[in-house]
């Protein structure tokens, strides 16, 4: 989000991380702001049974974790690399003053929240919908609509159906069947094992 000359102009380290190292948990402090420069990382709640709730795929490019940056709350949610990554991240004061003489970017980061916040109203909403193929459709027309974990050249989703079902939740049985029946209804396309989807989906009230 914000240009690596600029972050590493203003003091920002890289910093490499293994698949399925943990970046910081819920409830920490936050020290750093965070930028993905490589592979990827899921933002999830975990319950007490172990349970994950995904709240997003981190693609490169993205920032992640911003909450605690403006209100120095502990981290509400864990960051989880999904494969090997790296990072660069600048120290929370610095990157306080870096917004400070650049308020394009405070402008930037308001628009980004505002975003995620939409988003999770709308995942809220779809929760007390029983319709499972509702609750699918909301998240790929979000993904669709933010151009994120989707192939920019073949239109595949690049979340597999596990993922889908921490995002959605849903089991991943009813994930699977569910998509099954989108795909013989025409509204994606599943080939190999692969989704497919080139265009938002009608939502039905059902």
């Amino acid at each position: 989000m914000i240009d690596i000359n600029l972050l590493l102009a203003w003091g920002a380290t890289y910093k490499k991380i293994s698949s399925g190292e943990t970046i910081f948990r819920e409830g920490q402090v936050c020290t750093y702001y965070f930028q993905l420069v490589s592979g990827t990382v899921r933002w999830i709640n975990i319950d007490a049974e172990g349970r994950e709730c995904i709240h997003s795929i981190i693609e490169p490019g993205e920032s992640f974790g911003e909450f605690p940056l403006f209100d120095d709350g502990p981290y509400a949610a864990s960051a989880i690399a999904e494969s090997d990554c790296i990072l660069i991240r600048l120290y929370k004061p610095t990157f306080i003053n870096l917004l400070k003489e650049n308020t394009n970017l405070l402008f930037d980061f308001t628009r980004l929240l505002t975003r995620r916040l939409r988003f999770r109203y709308s995942v809220i909403q779809s929760f007390a919908c029983h319709n499972p193929e509702t609750r699918i459709i909301n998240l790929i027309n979000h993904l669709k609509a933010e151009n994120k974990n989707f192939c920019k050249e073949c239109n595949q989703l690049k979340l597999t159906r596990q993922q889908i079902a921490y995002m959605t939740g849903l089991r991943v049985e009813t994930v699977i069947r569910t998509m099954r029946l989108m795909h013989e209804k025409g509204e994606l396309v599943i080939s190999k094992g692969k989704v497919y989807c080139k265009d938002m989906i009608e939502v039905i009230a059902t």
